[in-house]
């Protein structure tokens, strides 16, 4: 098939995008990395009136520091991230989070910000904006506001986002360098969704637990952060943590479900096990730093 009439625009600037998308009044679709809109366009499953193409638009590329964190365009490109130095020391899971996206091919072209705004429940990058506290900053022609990563999925697909506004920046805090990272997905194959997936960093000072952040994706409708097992962590001595107890208490927090691929039960087994084999992992980590 191919995809139904639309009218094309290629803005240079955040605010002739916005003022697209205020036009379209909500008949637009933004183009960035064109990962998923393209096979929809194509099956017809997508027929916005119009599409808005942001690639040209300079201030949504590059990682930038900014107070207290890491600024990341929205369309950078999934391999950049992968690339980046300034990522693989200060945000190291977000980067081991990025090489399970989909193939090489596909994060050539996929960005950060398509992936952010999709939401797809069993998406990587969704999930780690969640559990490393991040901030969505999305701009229309009413204004700029800032959507945190933890209130921006609503459901399936679903997000805070309103349909004249763009996604002009993620931020993510800060945190310290000695933090080790937690993920651990399972997929039936590489680059395929995960059947169950975690992602998260925690930070160990003198022997306790001083920051934690967790979040599971293939486990709901959107990304699900395990808040009962961050609060079981946060401030605790890493000596006899009861990691099972701890890894019970994460599952809570879960609406694993049934589909053709696995079971409600298949998912919360597998989970268990993940949540504390990653957890172990990384406190021997830490114990051999």
């Amino acid at each position: 098939m191919k995809p139904a009439p639309f009218d094309y625009y290629r803005p240079r600037s955040v605010a002739q995008a916005c003022q697209l998308l205020a036009e379209a009044a909500g008949c637009a679709a933004v183009l960035a990395g064109g990962q998923t809109l393209m096979p929809l366009l194509a099956l017809r499953m997508s027929q916005p009136l119009v599409i808005v193409d942001i690639n040209k638009i300079d201030a949504l590329t590059g990682v930038t520091g900014v107070s207290q964190g890491i600024r990341i365009g929205p369309v950078v490109r999934q391999n950049e991230i992968i690339a980046n130095e300034v990522l693989r020391r200060s945000l190291p899971v977000l980067v081991s989070a990025t090489r399970h996206v989909g193939h090489h091919q596909t994060r050539n072209r996929g960005t950060l910000g398509g992936s952010i705004a999709l939401g797809e429940p069993a998406a990587e990058l969704p999930a780690a904006a969640v559990a490393l506290g991040a901030a969505i900053e999305v701009r229309s022609i009413r204004g700029t506001r800032r959507i945190p990563a933890d209130e921006m999925y609503l459901a399936p697909y679903a997000t805070a986002l309103e349909s004249d506004e763009l996604i002009t920046a993620i931020e993510f805090p800060d945190w310290p360098g000695h933090s080790v990272p937690l993920f651990r997905e399972v997929a039936r194959r590489p680059g395929d969704f995960a059947l169950v997936g975690l992602v998260g960093m925690l930070t160990i000072e003198s022997g306790r637990i001083s920051r934690v952040g967790v979040t599971w994706f293939g486990m709901g409708p959107t990304p699900m952060k395990a808040r009962r097992a961050e609060a079981a962590l946060q401030g605790q001595s890493v000596a006899g943590l009861d990691i099972q107890g701890i890894a019970e208490l994460a599952i809570v927090d879960t609406a694993a479900f049934d589909d053709r691929h696995a079971s409600a039960e298949y998912r919360r087994t597998v989970g268990r096990r993940i949540f504390a084999q990653s957890l172990r992992e990384a406190l021997d980590v830490r114990e051999a730093a």
